[in-house]
């Protein structure tokens, strides 16, 4: 099946993937744009993947303000080249983290920054709550796993559901401009100050 000029032009707005890249992952899925943009999405995270291992030193420090001056944020992120910290696409990108930040209120940057002692309060607190619900030690066991889990979910600013778009992480955010820009980009550190906190 001949993939037509209207279905690449689409792929590449829904994408912003290159045109040749577009013809031919819609010749791959005979002209599914749906499938088309799974295999784009698949590969770019692939290729986040060997960006990651190269070094960030260039970059830029973001910040926003909510709420008439009571919410502050401010998160430092790095990319490989002051040309890519440049762009209007990285700059956005260390905005929205700075607005996700002042909103999701994350504690810690990555799982490696939860000490081990917070780690062992919340197991211990979900070992006991599933213990009081009559759950057997081992069954309980896997509840705290499962609850610790979720307790990174929303502590962990990496792994938190991106607030504009719930069905992806930040961490899925930031290897999507990776895939996108070409470069590694790592969120080094965030601070978020609140009135009254």
């Amino acid at each position: 099946m001949a993939v037509s000029m209207e279905q690449v032009k689409e792929l590449r707005e829904r994408t912003g993937a290159g045109i040749l890249e577009c013809k031919k992952v819609l010749d791959e899925t005979s002209g599914d744009v749906e499938k088309a943009i799974e295999v784009l999405r698949e590969r770019g995270m692939a290729k986040a993947v060997k960006k990651a291992s190269r070094d960030a030193n260039e970059g830029l420090v973001a910040s926003y303000i909510h709420m008439g001056g009571k919410i502050g944020t401010l998160v430092e992120v790095a990319c490989e080249t002051d040309f890519v910290a440049r762009t209007e696409e990285f700059q956005t990108l260390a905005n929205e983290i700075a607005l996700h930040i002042a909103a999701a209120n994350p504690s810690f940057l990555n799982r490696e920054q939860v000490d081990q002692e917070t780690l062992d309060r919340e197991r211990e607190i979900y070992v006991s709550a599933a213990l009081e619900e009559g759950k057997p030690a081992n069954i309980a066991e896997k509840i705290a796993d499962g609850r610790l889990n979720k307790y990174y979910e929303e502590n962990v600013l990496m792994e938190q559901a991106y607030v504009r778009d719930p069905s992806i992480t930040i961490e899925e955010l930031v290897k999507q401009k990776i895939a996108k820009l070409g470069e590694n980009i790592v969120v080094r550190n965030f601070a978020r100050f609140a009135i009254g906190e």
